[in-house]
């Protein structure tokens, strides 16, 4: 109990000094925990044998792909399958083919060095996502081209661990009568709970199908119903709890039939994107997901062999360096294969070119099959960490580049928008904001289109999603998903633009879309109107007699008095817009057309009207 204190101590202790610097120097938080980790294991000598503690902090990065699950509905999923299938798998294949090349090359046999190029096609999400959120450039092209990859790689892991025991040396793996794989000492790594420990092939295939079936029923018809019955307790914990449980459990039924617990919970969460539980869920597992990501990054620094390191430095800072670069190589061809350009195509190629806390499970796992010595995976897993441990300097690089590209005055692509919500909302300023915030913080999705870089990019580091792009562009407005929405919110700066995005969007979805428009005046709204608006508001207009309502209440009416003024002023002018709507003329100045004039002076006495009349109820109530 004592060394478990002390070695929290000072883990927790490391992270909240080294942390905060690095965050204020600019170099991120994973490389802060990193540094952390460094000083703490190998440079002062606080804390060893950290392999136990970092099999407990790999559960930051199952936390952290559930709630990248709960992000994707199954149709955002189907939507990028391109990108998995293409950019993603040809990453895989090309990259795993290049380093295994260059192992033979160095003298590996051909069994060995396929298991390091599996090893190094792998990228890590944990820090490469962690840094996209922090810096906001999830949501880019480059960022969603980076995520694909992820999470492509993260499902290839799968086939990867069944390939790696056929890879071992001979006498290490053979074939039992029954078609099953015998591997020589597998008892002493595996545990006795296995479902699939010695089944024949067929076996494992049905069991791992029944696992996968278990979570998706449980997810689309089990969550809902506990989730309610936990509800009526009224106790807060228990959600947490009920959360926990969903992740934990996931993880350990997916062990059970020897998947990757981070493939079975980011199903999981897929599963339940759609699921009206899905912001408490998320609320409830972040803080954990944070605080295990970070341990975990801490263990890697603390893992890091520096005997090996300082008795060939020259060779593994070459090694780490060389499949970097060999990587963004690679990786910056199919970006320009796959169409991504100037800024985005650095960020794919410099976010993915590191190694990935995965490569760390494949080689312990390569060690035990047997596929190579452990000279050889001492050496490996010091290469993934020193390349993990460059990578927070390659975003550095990466920032560096874009500022260069920026004041070249490249144009921007427009983001990739692969998901639907029920509500879109065309710009997000000050007024779209407020819109986007209220809608979300009653429950309900939202899509936001906005082609100022700097309002999304401002968006996203306050936690809104956001995609950059003209909201004008047809093109751009069914990525949205116009053809299935509900509610088109257009509040641009431009009134020539909302007016065009508002006949636009009339017109290709009829009277099945409501649409809310920003007014920039009165004669907007009537050119709104027109092109087909159903609710319309004036930028100033609210604001305004609410600041009238102010004035009245301090020069002599009461609170009530000045609340039946503006209600009625308010009433009184959607009336009176409507009905100057009627002789509105757009090839005719207001000041040129009689009958609107006319109109309108009738409609101000009916205004002063009905404010007196409005006052006298009031008086005779009293």
């Amino acid at each position: 109990m004592e060394t478990f204190l002390y070695q929290a101590s000072i883990f927790l202790l490391a992270a909240v000094i080294a942390v905060p610097l690095a965050s204020r120097m600019g170099l991120g938080s994973v490389l802060g925990y990193l540094l952390a980790g460094i000083v703490i294991g190998p440079i002062l000598g606080l804390v060893t044998a950290t392999s136990d503690l970092q099999h407990f902090a790999e559960f930051g990065v199952v936390m952290m792909l559930f709630l990248i699950g709960l992000e994707l509905e199954p149709r955002a999923l189907w939507n990028m399958r391109q990108k998995l299938l293409g950019l993603g798998g040809l990453q895989i294949v090309v990259t795993g083919a290049a380093v295994m090349a260059a192992g033979m090359a160095l003298g590996l046999e051909w069994g060995p060095a396929l298991a390091v190029g599996m090893t190094f096609a792998l990228s890590s999400t944990a820090i490469v996502l962690q840094t996209l959120s922090e810096k906001g450039l999830i949501q880019t092209a480059g960022g969603r081209s980076t995520f694909s990859v992820l999470l492509t790689q993260d499902i290839a892991v799968i086939p990867m661990l069944v390939v790696l025991p056929l890879l071992a040396a001979s006498g290490m793996t053979t074939l039992k009568a029954d078609g099953s794989i015998d591997r020589h000492g597998e008892d002493a790594h595996h545990s006795t709970m296995s479902l699939v420990e010695g089944l024949p092939g067929w076996g494992v295939a049905l069991v791992t199908l029944a696992a996968i079936a278990a979570i998706i029923l449980a997810g689309m018809f089990l969550v809902g119903p506990i989730f309610r019955f936990i509800h009526a307790a009224r106790l807060r914990e228990m959600y947490t709890a009920f959360a926990l449980l969903i992740v934990l459990g996931i993880g350990f039924l997916m062990m059970l039939v020897g998947l990757s617990p981070a493939l079975g919970t980011f199903l999981a969460g897929v599963v339940l994107a759609g699921s009206e539980f899905r912001h408490e869920l998320e609320s409830d597992i972040e803080p954990f997901k944070g605080l295990l990501l970070g341990l975990f990054f801490i263990t890697v620094g603390a893992g890091i062999d520096f005997g090996t390191f300082f008795g060939e430095p020259l060779t593994l800072l070459a090694l780490a360096l060389g499949v970097m670069l060999l990587k963004g190589a690679i990786l910056y061809g199919l970006g320009v294969i796959f169409g991504l350009r100037g800024r985005e195509r650095w960020l794919f190629t410099l976010g993915l070119a590191q190694a990935g806390e995965f490569g760390f499970v494949l080689v312990s796992f390569s060690l035990q099959q047997g596929v190579f010595l452990p000279e050889l995976g001492e050496r490996l897993l010091l290469v993934i960490a020193l390349s993990m441990l460059f990578t927070p300097l390659f975003f550095i690089i990466y920032e560096w580049l874009s500022q260069r590209m920026g004041d070249g005055g490249e144009e921007r692509a427009d983001d990739e928008i692969d998901e639907h919500a029920p509500v879109i909302i065309a710009g997000v300023g000050r007024f779209g904001q407020i819109v986007n915030r209220l809608v979300q913080s009653c429950g309900f999705g939202t899509v936001v289109v906005d082609h100022d870089i700097e309002t999304i990019q401002l968006m996203r580091r306050f936690g809104f999603k956001g995609y950059f792009g003209d909201p004008t562009r047809p093109e751009l407005l069914h990525a949205a998903g116009i053809d299935h929405a509900k509610v088109l919110v257009v509040a641009l700066d431009d009134p020539a633009a909302t007016t065009r995005l508002v006949s636009y969007a009339r017109r290709h979805r009829g009277e099945g879309l409501h649409i809310v428009a920003r007014a920039r005046d009165r004669t907007h709204v009537y050119q709104l109107y027109q092109a087909g608006a159903d609710d319309i508001v004036r930028e100033m207009f609210d604001s305004s007699i609410r600041a009238g309502r102010y004035v009245l209440e301090q020069i002599g009416l009461t609170e009530y008095e000045a609340n039946e003024a503006q209600n009625t002023f308010y009433h009184h002018d959607r009336y009176t817009v409507r009905e100057l709507a009627k002789h509105w003329r757009p090839d005719v100045p207001a000041k040129d057309n009689p009958d609107y004039i006319a109109r309108a002076q009738e409609l101000e006495k009916e205004l002063e009207t009905a404010l007196f009349s409005a006052l006298e109820r009031k008086d005779d109530a009293a």
